[in-house]
């Protein structure tokens, strides 16, 4: 008895969460002012701290437990033809209440703050062609010097001759770098692991996530080396409270491009280029096409295998997983789905015209 007291009270917690998240959702600047800027700095610190040292992903071991767990909840049910129904709904539905909890109090109720670009004083505004066009080509000169400054040969691709591990190391140096400018963005105390499901990931197409309960940064290490920094440094942007993924490109591709290590610099430009000409075609293809006749030849080298390297992961059920992700993230403040990671763009022109 006691214990079915207890998921009755947890259940009933479910929608009283819900009410709350969707009430805090429409006040930002309480989300900024008094959990991004507050609790949550002093949560995600002491997290990382706890699991930072831990060598795997302690929060895909967790995820493993609970779908054990419930799979065989599942069986038993099933078996025993569906047998005191009732209480093991109520039970789900008071762990569901629980993670629900988890979720936005550890981390999820940053998809509510005040967006980036007005936390870091950039005039974002709407966009012409000819600013997109400027932008991009700023991009591509950047792009071009660090791809020459590594490789001496505008012909060559590159090879990061990095592992996993070293890329998580030199992770950091750009975010120390970035903090002189922008203190907000100061990282400490990594937690960056390898996903235990990388496999996975890579078939239904994603290069890294943030664990919200545990706080680790989770990076696909299937993923081509070229984009592995960027990647890293965009998931240690979720971790310090952007969980936006407009916001989360634009904070990975600064930590990446202030960087002390050329790779870094590479991985950024090369992100923030990729963005940029897909708008660009959208707007003009034929300026695209000239812009990209302007690129080092070695350069689309790199993107070419990166494209062949995804493909061979293409699958059926990738669109639909897809369609569950961007309903996700509609639901959590971000109206495009899918679609917000390029909004970074709106984000990169407003950077590079504050600096001309």
């Amino acid at each position: 008895m006691h214990h079915k007291k207890k998921y009755f009270f947890l259940a009933i917690a479910l929608p009283i969460q819900i009410f709350l998240v969707q009430f805090l959702s429409q006040r930002s600047s309480i989300i900024e002012q008094y959990y991004s800027n507050g609790i949550y700095k002093y949560i995600s610190k002491f997290f990382r701290f706890i699991l930072g040292w831990v060598p795997f992903s302690f929060g895909d071991v967790l995820g493993f437990i609970l779908i054990f767990f419930f799979a065989r909840g599942l069986y038993q049910l099933i078996k025993n033809r569906f047998k005191n129904l009732l209480h093991h709904t109520l039970k789900f539905i008071a762990i569901l209440s629980i993670v629900y909890f988890c979720f936005y109090a550890f981390w999820g109720l940053n998809y509510f703050r005040e967006p980036l670009a007005e936390n870091l004083g950039l005039q974002q505004s709407k966009y012409s062609t000819e600013e997109l066009v400027k932008t991009t080509k700023q991009i591509v000169s950047e792009l071009n010097k660090v791809h020459l400054q590594i490789t001496k040969n505008d012909t060559l691709k590159i090879e990061t001759p990095y592992s996993q591990k070293e890329i998580y190391k030199l992770a950091p140096n750009g975010y120390d770098n970035l903090s002189k400018t922008y203190p907000q963005l100061i990282y400490k105390i990594p937690s960056i692991k390898s996903s235990l499901v990388s496999l996975f990931q890579s078939y239904n197409g994603t290069a890294g996530y943030i664990n919200p309960i545990t706080g680790e940064a989770q990076i696909n290490d299937m993923i081509p080396k070229t984009g592995y920094p960027s990647t890293t440094c965009h998931e240690m942007a979720h971790q310090i409270g952007w969980a936006a993924e407009n916001d989360a490109n634009f904070v990975g591709f600064l930590s990446s491009i202030a960087n002390d290590d050329l790779y870094f610099k590479y991985s950024g430009y090369r992100m923030a280029y990729n963005y940029c000409i897909g708008q660009v075609y959208k707007h003009d293809k034929e300026i695209a096409k000239e812009i990209k006749k302007s690129v080092n030849k070695g350069i689309y080298k790199d993107y070419r295998d990166s494209y062949l390297h995804w493909k061979q992961f293409d699958n059926p059920i990738e669109p639909y997983l897809k369609k569950g992700y961007n309903s996700y993230l509609k639901a959590n403040n971000q109206t495009k789905g899918i679609k917000s990671y390029s909004y970074v763009v709106d984000l990169l022109i407003a950077y590079y015209k504050q600096d001309n």
